[in-house]
């Protein structure tokens, strides 16, 4: 039985490359029949994003690193979801991040963090990377998927010295990853939750 989602991509990018990283993981989500996915830049956010966000079975935040955590931009965001958070107006949804930094590690992991505890706060049901790490055998490859080992989410690394042009293909792809994983798991769960409730009618 065919059963169509929404999936949502909210994320800030102060220099392109978390907003080309955006582009990749909505590349893969609309890789699953029956996914429609909506890309929203939440430092320009309209009533319209909003409405979607709302409407959406999955979101998926993204967000630069600076210093050590999410950017400001996106962390104004945040703080104009408490309307939604003290009606629980995301609760269940299903959630996922993706977080951009110049170096290897860079803090990322305590920017995902940070986005796990959005989402939890939110009462939204999270979903990982589902991935091993990647490139950490001698027989491996910066080309595997996951070249930076993470577990919580996407994450990738830009050089400072250039555009969202220069980032690098795997991290790309593993963003794609992402993507594809959130729709899929949405398209299981909410298909689930729709044979329950014709059972339970």
């Amino acid at each position: 039985m065919s059963h169509d989602i929404s999936v949502a991509i909210a994320y800030h990018s102060r220099f392109g490359h978390t907003g080309r990283q955006a582009e990749a993981v909505a590349r893969g989500a609309a890789e699953v029949p029956g996914t429609t996915v909506s890309l929203i830049a939440v430092d320009g956010i309209t009533e319209q994003d909003w409405a979607v966000l709302d409407a959406a079975d999955a979101i998926i935040f993204g967000s630069p690193t600076y210093l050590g955590d999410v950017s400001a931009g996106f962390r104004a965001f945040v703080e104009l979801t408490s309307g939604r958070w003290a009606a629980q107006a995301w609760r269940d949804k299903i959630a996922a991040g993706f977080v951009n930094s110049g170096s290897m590690s860079g803090d990322k992991l305590n920017s995902l963090q940070s986005l796990t505890i959005v989402a939890a706060q939110h009462g939204m049901t999270w979903v990982s990377l589902g991935l091993l790490p990647g490139w950490n055998r001698s027989t491996a490859s910066d080309q595997d998927l996951n070249r930076l080992g993470f577990w919580l989410g996407a994450a990738a690394q830009s050089n400072g010295d250039q555009g969202p042009e220069g980032m690098h293909p795997s991290d790309l792809a593993t963003a794609e990853h992402l993507g594809r994983r959130v729709a899929e798991q949405t398209r299981r769960i909410t298909a689930g939750d729709a044979l329950l409730a014709v059972a339970a009618g």
